[in-house]
């Protein structure tokens, strides 16, 4: 995993969960600007993955980045808008990181 995937990784992350953070603050406000915010984000995101999609690969990169967001905006919900997640939801989160993990330091793999 080169140093340029993992960084093209977090600034997509960031992109993404801004863009995840305005859609939930658009459903408790209604405001149509936080609205076309988290879709310019969305889109910008979609924009960076195809990077990734083209150094890491089609499976790696959407599996990774589809993780990695499940992780980090559940967090942000529970933090910043007060949702939870039940036992079997917390284990199924949990075990997204383990599958994550397996996909970024493959063991043996070879080609």
């Amino acid at each position: 995993m080169s140093s340029a995937f993992l960084l093209w990784l977090a600034g997509a992350m960031v992109v993404f969960l801004s863009a995840a953070t305005a859609s939930r603050a658009y459903i408790a406000s209604s405001n149509m600007l936080l609205l076309a915010l988290s879709l310019v984000l969305y889109c910008g995101g979609n924009l960076m993955m195809v990077r990734l999609m083209r150094e890491g690969g089609l499976g790696l990169a959407i599996s990774v980045s589809a993780i990695a967001q499940l992780v980090i905006i559940n967090i942000i919900a529970f933090l910043l808008f007060g949702e939870k997640l039940s036992n079997p939801q917390l284990a199924g989160v949990g075990l997204g990181v383990i599958a994550m993990v397996l996909m970024l330091f493959p063991l043996g793999a070879r080609s």
